[in-house]
């Protein structure tokens, strides 16, 4: 199957994309799946991957696809894929039970296998709670089995996921207490259904025994092993089981992606089994399976006050093999309008939680064209020559908004940009709007930081966040706990004085630029003046800050008394109860209804005449806004 490309990629066929493996959609059951097709010539085994669950999905995105394109490298096509209601696939209702749904899914994505590629045997590789799948998965029509660092208890699992969320929800204790009762669990962002986490809870993979499959590969982790003894049970019936452990997966699956690494033993491990299965069968005379080249698409239905959408998947690029999913409505409901959604540290372009799917598919039905694209080196993506994957802040980065701003604008006719995202993506807004790429609003989520020097790692960010939040400082000199650690030499005083010698150092230096730009003194670095400067070009600039994200108090500091004297083309909302990703669903909520009324206000007013600076206009206090 072939995506939408433009510029230098386009005219590129069904079997020879950008990426080297295709977008595709297949249905299972009710729903509609969106996956990652890798193909190999003449193969009669195929690989199916099986995600885990969640978060950990967001850090293992790259592990699984450097699986599937290793697989592929020697001879194996692999189906990559998202469950119904995660990842790009459609959306489920929040009560269904998504372990019975998704053990579905898998069934379905073997079926979509054979039927793309014309493989004879199906081999499902599954991570964490998608190895539990997979064995659910598993039966006459599957001939192999990997699972990897498997959940063997769901009991235990869902206990683990109850422990998580509890400690991130310390300060919210009357909602996790109602999530509690309702039998529902929301980690990070995603959640399981009541029914979902009953089900969870009857699952033992060592009483249900091994599936009919007579080939299984496991491999368990080190720190934590726990699928030895039904290894071995499974060796004792009769299977062909080969047991290893291996280091790699609190790196692949329990770190944050920008941080994490991809187990090589893991990999090989992988290959060698499966090169050693796809040998043992005599060669065969298939027919290849004849190719759809039509454009993969969603069709996603809507209601009498909420209109149908359909989403793509499309390439984009001058250079490099961009990525990215098109959330659009129909022809006819089509306005001019158009909004990039950039990656959040070096999260995939649905984002954690799945929040840019929800914002794509919301102002998609209001009229919007939206697109969640992955830059180079993050996701789906490319990675451009001799240069490194999962950069945060990747020093091409305004080259790939402008393609993805450009394609819009050629693609779908659209003349009005919204630019924006969380974290690093409200950064990358910034930038590109600062750098003069035409847009009219842009709007950053808890940005924690508005310049990047290359060359500074993320660990000195998380050390200035200190610096720019001294209400953490507060909040322990006056905790007993603290007092003692200190009194015992476990706190390292240095550290808390030079956090603030530094603070001070910066007010001193937000007073200075404040002085500077009332001589018409330009400085480096200076916000203040970056921010009056898009108010006279027209382009909107919408922050929306969890309270006590230090980002706020960065603002103010590198703002100076600019923040003071912005017109209503800068807004601030504040919003109490979130975390830095929104991972809770009430504060999310608030922060996707803020965004919505901003892009409405955005298009019910009319064109800056001029990009010329006023400077005589009265502006406004930054306002604040809480739920």
């Amino acid at each position: 199957m072939s995506p939408i490309s433009d510029g230098p990629l386009s005219g590129l066929g069904p079997r020879l994309n950008p990426l080297g493996a295709d977008p595709i959609y297949f249905d299972a059951g009710p729903h509609r799946l969106f996956g990652w097709l890798h193909r190999a010539a003449d193969s009669d085994l195929g690989v199916v991957l099986c995600n885990p669950f969640g978060y950990e999905a967001i850090c293992a995105h790259r592990g699984i696809r450097m699986f599937a394109e290793a697989l592929a490298a020697i001879g194996v096509p692999a189906l990559r894929f998202d469950y119904a209601g995660t990842g790009d696939s459609g959306d489920i209702a929040c009560d269904t039970n998504q372990i019975e749904t998704w053990t579905a899914d898998i069934a379905a994505a073997a079926s979509a296998l054979r039927h793309s590629t014309g493989v004879r045997r199906v081999c499902l590789l599954g991570f964490r709670l998608g190895a539990l799948l997979a064995v659910r998965a598993a039966c006459e029509s599957i001939d192999a089995l990997i699972v990897i660092s498997p959940i063997m208890n769901g009991r235990r699992y869902v206990r683990e996921l109850r422990i998580t969320q509890m400690a991130a929800s310390l300060r919210s204790e009357d909602a996790v207490s109602s999530e509690a009762a309702s039998g529902t669990v929301e980690v990070a962002g995603f959640s399981l259904s009541a029914a979902s986490t009953a089900t969870l809870a009857g699952i033992d993979l060592e009483r249900m025994g091994m599936p009919l499959t007579s080939e299984v590969l496991v491999i368990d982790r080190t720190d934590l092993p726990t699928a030895r003894t039904w290894s071995e049970e499974a060796s004792r019936r009769g299977a062909q089981v080969q047991y290893q452990c291996l280091p790699g997966t609190v790196e692949m699956f329990l770190t944050a992606p920008q941080f994490g690494s991809v187990s090589e033993e893991m990999i090989l491990a992988t290959k060698d089994w499966i090169s050693r299965l796809q040998g043992a069968c005599l060669p065969i005379e298939t027919s290849p399976a004849p190719e759809d080249v039509s454009v993969p698409v969603l069709s996603l239905a809507g209601n009498d006050a909420s209109p149908d959408i359909i989403e793509q998947p499309v390439f984009f690029g001058e250079d490099t093999a961009l990525f990215g999913i098109v959330s659009e409505p129909q022809l006819n409901e089509r306005a001019r309008r158009g909004v990039i959604l950039l990656n959040a540290a070096v999260d995939p372009h649905f984002g954690a939680g799945r929040r840019y799917v929800s914002l794509a598919r919301r102002w998609a039905r209001n009229g919007y064209v939206v697109l969640r694209m992955d830059l180079a080196g993050i996701g789906d993506s490319a990675t451009r020559t001799n240069c490194r994957n999962d950069e945060v802040f990747p020093p091409q980065a305004m080259a790939d908004v402008r393609a993805a701003a450009n394609f819009l604008s050629t693609r779908y006719g659209v003349q009005e940009i919204v630019l924006g995202g969380l974290c690093s993506g409200g950064y990358h807004a910034l930038r590109a709007a600062v750098d003069g790429l035409a847009v009219r609003q842009i709007f950053l989520i808890n940005p924690e930081n508005y310049f990047w020097k290359q060359g500074t790692t993320l660990k000195d960010v998380q050390l200035a966040e200190a610096v720019r939040n001294p209400g953490i400082y507060r909040e322990r000199v006056q905790s007993a706990a603290a007092w003692r650690r200190l009194l015992s030499g476990r706190v390292n005083v240095w550290r808390i004085l030079d956090i603030y010698a530094h603070r001070g150092f910066l007010a001193l230096e937000s007073a200075l630029r404040d002085i500077a730009r009332s001589l018409h003194i330009r400085l480096p670095s200076d916000l203040g003046s970056e921010l009056e400067e898009l108010r006279a070009r027209g382009v909107q600039v919408v922050f929306v800050f969890a309270r006590g994200e230090p980002g706020i108090e960065l603002l103010k500091l590198l703002a100076g008394s600019v923040t003071s004297r912005l017109s209503g083309s800068c807004h601030v909302h504040l919003i109490d109860g979130g975390d830095h990703t929104f991972s809770k669903r009430g504060p999310w909520e608030i922060c996707e209804s803020i965004l919505t009324d901003e892009l409405t206000k955005l298009a019910q007013a009319p064109q800056p005449t001029s990009t010329l600076r006023d400077s005589g206009t009265r502006l406004r206090t930054l306002r604040e806004k809480s739920p």
